[in-house]
């Protein structure tokens, strides 16, 4: 099922996303609004409007959106990062935080910060987690995770290199779009990320080069933290980040998923 989230006559709700989005099928989406929430058990009201009259919202407010970096190999060596020690050992995982006032929608805008002046995209899969929870074994990850969302960890590079933490860098308004829906029905295990900016294309990967597993990061966050419904993971991002700048529109693209797309602003 695809779940989204919108607003329509100042109302918010979740729906469920009805009809094809394979490239070439001009049926129009319709949402059919659910009773209650996503994370708890819901029914489906019958009353469907459609997705052209509606305004599509971030798929979730997560309470923290909790992110992974260096999660493909590729991209960290672009960067001119290790993944593994002199040993030869896996590095742990880096875990960084971007606050609930970064999210925004599909469509929404990307305000180019003022204090940057070298804004990167990052295509993601976004992890949803459906419901309270900690030290989750192994065996138990699918159990606590709702879905899947596009996501783009968007960050100012020039700011992550000169300071010592990523918190400006990562966490400045607009800086993590998600949508356009969560996937509640998808194997995450091996599908294509794209991003284009303009049309043209600047990442292309698949989730099956991650250095580390779904099932590894949650198991590692949840080591030290809990997890709340909505709360989100991002996954890293494969080889291929560069510089947005205003006016440019970004399009992540995740196979079984969709597309997010956001514009780059000046920031007001």
């Amino acid at each position: 099922m695809r779940i989204a989230r919108f607003s329509i006559d100042g109302n918010v709700a979740f729906g469920a996303v009805e009809g094809s989005t394979a490239p070439g099928d001009e049926t129009e989406l319709v949402l059919d609004i659910i009773k209650g929430i996503p994370f708890a058990d819901f029914e489906l009201s019958g009353t469907k409007v459609p997705l052209s009259k509606v305004r599509l919202l971030p798929p979730v407010l997560p309470n923290k959106v909790v992110a992974i970096g260096r999660n493909y190999a590729e991209h960290a060596a672009e960067l001119g990062n290790a993944i593994v020690d002199d040993q030869g050992r896996l590095e742990a995982p880096i875990t960084f935080f971007k606050p609930s006032t970064s999210v925004v929608g599909s469509g929404d805008p990307i305000a180019y910060p003022s204090f940057s002046q070298e804004v990167h995209h990052e295509a993601e899969l976004a992890v949803v987690i459906g419901r309270m929870c900690r030290e989750v074994p192994r065996e138990r990850v699918k159990d606590v995770i709702l879905g899947y969302t596009c996501a783009n960890d968007v960050t100012a590079r020039d700011v992550q290199q000169r300071e010592k933490q990523w918190a400006r860098a990562k966490g400045f308004d607009s800086a993590c779009p998600l949508g356009p829906w969560i996937e509640t029905d998808l194997d995450p295990s091996d599908l294509a990320i794209q991003c284009t900016v303009n049309g043209e294309q600047r990442q292309l990967g698949r989730t099956s080069q991650m250095v580390r597993s779904i099932e590894d990061l949650v198991v590692h966050i949840t080591e030290a933290m809990t997890l709340l419904p909505g709360d989100v993971i991002l996954t890293g991002t494969p080889a291929g980040v560069g510089p947005l700048n205003v006016g440019d529109e970004v399009a992540v693209t995740i196979e079984g998923i969709g597309t997010l797309t956001n514009k780059v602003i000046k920031r007001g």
